[in-house]
């Protein structure tokens, strides 16, 4: 399950975990316009982790999710 809502400077969409236990603490995710936040609350440090993605990282990710393994470095505009 997930939901998306729309925020004055970001899209915001949370990835809710479903199913049998074990389940994961949710994913909350940032969409802004020059970069990608992903969070998630780990019970053992009772903290929020966060990783910021740059939108050439997302770029990399989106194209890598569809490629076999090795070593890539995409063309970039105006290269």
């Amino acid at each position: 399950m997930f939901s998306i809502e729309h925020e004055f400077d970001s899209t915001v969409i949370t990835l809710v975990d479903e199913g049998k236990a074990p389940l994961s603490e949710d994913v909350v995710i940032n969409a802004f316009e020059e970069c990608v936040t992903l969070e998630q609350y780990d019970p053992r440090t009772d903290t929020v982790q966060k990783v910021t993605l740059t939108m050439t990282q997302l770029s990399d990710l989106g194209a890598a999710l569809d490629l076999p393994e090795g070593v890539y470095q995409r063309a970039r505009a105006g290269s």
